[in-house]
C-alpha cells in the first residue's frame, strides 16, 4: 500500500517561507504522481502543485506560480520518495490545511487545475497559517 506522510506546516509571517515535506512509502517503480492540495476553511480544496516521475512535469496553480517550488527526492529504489514544496513570500491567502496527495502514473490537468479525485491516495493534512 502507499502510504503519504506531510509534515512542515506551521506559523508564518506575510513574505515569509515555509517547506512542506510528505513522505511517500510503497512506490516501487519510477511511475508515480504526488501533488500538494489545500483546503481553507469554508473553501473547496484545490491543487497547489503537482510533480511526475514519469516525465517531469510539474504543475503550478496560477496563485502560486513563482513563489512555490516542488521538488522530490527518492530513495532505496523508489521505495520511498520524498516530495518537497518551498513556498515563498508567503500570504495570508496562502493559510489553508495542506495535504498531499499521490497516484501512480502521470497526473491529468484540467481548465481548473490538478483535480484532487484523480488521486489516490491521501496523507494526514499540515496547517499553514500566514499572519498579516
Amino acid at each position: 500500500d502507499v502510504q503519504l506522510q506531510a509534515s512542515g506546516g506551521g506559523l508564518a509571517q506575510a513574505g515569509g517561507s515555509l517547506r512542506l515535506s510528505c513522505a511517500a512509502s510503497g512506490y516501487r517503480y519510477n511511475d508515480y504522481s504526488i501533488g500538494w492540495f489545500r483546503q481553507a476553511p469554508g473553501k473547496e480544496r484545490e491543487g497547489v502543485s503537482c510533480i511526475s516521475s514519469v516525465d517531469g512535469e510539474t504543475y503550478y496553480a496560477p496563485s502560486v506560480e513563482g513563489r512555490f517550488t516542488i521538488s522530490s527526492d527518492n530513495a532505496e529504489n523508489n521505495a520511498k520518495v520524498t516530495v518537497y514544496l518551498q513556498m515563498n513570500s508567503l500570504k495570508p491567502e496562502d493559510t489553508a490545511v495542506y495535504y498531499c496527495a499521490g497516484k501512480f502514473g502521470s497526473f491529468m490537468t484540467t481548465a481548473m487545475g490538478v483535480d484532487p479525485e484523480d488521486m489516490d491516495f491521501w496523507g494526514k493534512g499540515t496547517l499553514v497559517t500566514v499572519s498579516s
